[in-house]
């Protein structure tokens, strides 16, 4: 059984004691991936009285039978790997369009009894840090606290760094922690930390960020994205001859650590959060979460700061570097779904698109090779138009600069015709003639 628990303190439970809690019918949140507790959703996984469970997560980091039982559903505002294994498999997973920073709102209204989350080790005043992720549940945990007619459950895991929100007289604070108040029952767990391990950047990655790198000046506030492009843009200005950069970034990254390590990080010159890098999650390799353990100068926010596009733009030198999948020749970009397919999420993607070119000193940078391998054979990333039922994540007014290996086209202030020809130009050669004749999508080989 729970073990009782002084008035004003948590109960301390074993995985399944907690997971014993949640009723056969009920709805359960969960932050996106490293904030979520692994240790109860396995134990959750040895049950199969569910008749309706409904969980809202984002991003799972492992495969948790539990969304594979029958009266399960998952409600996923980004999708990995495991989701999209899921909805190959036929279980009951949707996806919930929206990016990052509205997804509190998302919360506010499923009104789940229960949510949970994964926590670093308590300090000695007893504050429980929500360490690799604030995004759009940090509040959203404090008021099903604050509520007795719900559950709160904290999993402690020894691995996770103990990291910082923001102090007051930063135009606005942020206790990125739990107290042990706000917890209804504490699990345990000694589970290895999952971590993102970046292969090593090949041709086509390294031609596109010394493109980008070329770019960016001295003084500059980064944000970068996931993928091999951004932490090789992130390497290189680690190793370059420039300096004095701010980070104000959803993701904290591998890249960016490199960046600090390297004494390139300044935090300076930002305008907003100055003397911090700020994030609203963290996720890479193992090295990275062991230097974020109280690491000052790095201050996690929730993702309704974090991503908000007037924040973003206040920031001087502002430079967002994200991924895309296609972008057609009227500047759409598709990031992500395949074929009318969920892939990935919206994430921060348009947040940091539009935050990053409100002004002219601030620079959107979108990066993709300019092919990809589809069944076997080269296609185009650069296509003449989407086909019909295409799924748009930003649209095309957003849009600075588009970088391939062959260099970049520079969007803002040009014409349609102007920015057609632009990308034309830094599509594979072999593409460019069937694009200026305004061909569909082709194989190349």
């Amino acid at each position: 059984m729970a073990r009782g628990a002084a008035p004003g303190e948590p109960r301390l439970c074993t995985a399944a004691e907690a997971a014993a809690l949640i009723r056969s019918r009920d709805r359960l949140a969960i932050p996106l991936g490293p904030g979520q507790p692994a240790e109860l959703l396995h134990a959750l996984s040895d049950r199969e009285d569910f008749e309706d469970l409904e969980v809202s997560a984002a991003l799972l980091l492992d495969l948790y039978p539990l969304f594979a039982r029958p009266g399960v559903r998952l409600r996923s505002g980004f999708f990995g790997p495991a989701e999209r294994g899921l909805v190959a498999a036929g279980h009951a997973v949707a996806f919930v369009p929206g990016d990052l920073r509205r997804f509190a709102s998302v919360i506010e209204a499923m009104a789940p009894r229960v949510m949970a989350t994964a926590v670093a080790a308590p300090d000695e005043h007893g504050r429980y840090s929500l360490s690799l992720h604030a995004g759009a549940t940090a509040e959203a945990l404090r008021a099903c606290g604050r509520d007795p007619s719900r559950l709160l459950i904290a999993e402690v895991n020894p691995a996770l760094p103990r990291t910082f929100g923001l102090p007051a007289g930063h135009g606005s604070s942020y206790r990125h922690e739990l107290t042990a108040a706000e917890i209804d029952v504490v699990i345990e767990s000694d589970r290895p930390l999952p971590t993102l391990d970046e292969p090593p950047a090949g041709a086509v990655e390294g031609a596109i960020a010394r493109h980008v790198a070329r770019f960016i000046r001295d003084g500059s506030t980064l944000q970068t994205g996931i993928g091999r492009v951004p932490n090789s843009v992130a390497t290189l200005l680690a190793e370059g001859d420039g300096g004095d950069y701010g980070i104000h970034s959803e993701m904290f990254t591998t890249g960016l650590m490199r960046l600090h390590q390297a004494g390139k990080v300044s935090n300076r010159h930002k305008g907003v959060y100055d003397g911090f890098s700020v994030c609203t999650f963290a996720f890479g390799s193992a090295e990275l979460h062991a230097w974020l353990h109280e690491r000052d100068e790095v201050r996690f926010l929730p993702a309704a700061l974090t991503n908000d596009p007037s924040v973003i733009a206040r920031n001087r030198r502002m430079v967002s570097i994200n991924g895309a999948l296609a972008v057609d020749l009227a500047g759409q970009v598709m990031a992500d779904t395949i074929d009318g397919r969920q892939h990935s999420g919206i994430g921060g993607h348009e947040d940091f698109v539009g935050g990053a070119s409100m002004d002219r000193d601030d620079q959107s940078m979108l990066c993709l090779p300019a092919t990809a391998q589809v069944d076997g054979r080269t296609v185009s990333r650069i296509v003449s138009r989407f086909p019909a039922g295409a799924i748009i994540t930003t649209p095309r007014h957003q849009l600075d600069y588009v970088f391939t290996e062959f260099g970049v086209a520079e969007m803002r202030g040009r014409s349609t015709e102007e920015r057609a020809e632009a990308l034309v130009a830094v599509a594979h050669p072999d593409a460019r003639e069937a694009l200026r004749r305004g061909e569909p999508l082709r194989f190349l080989d």
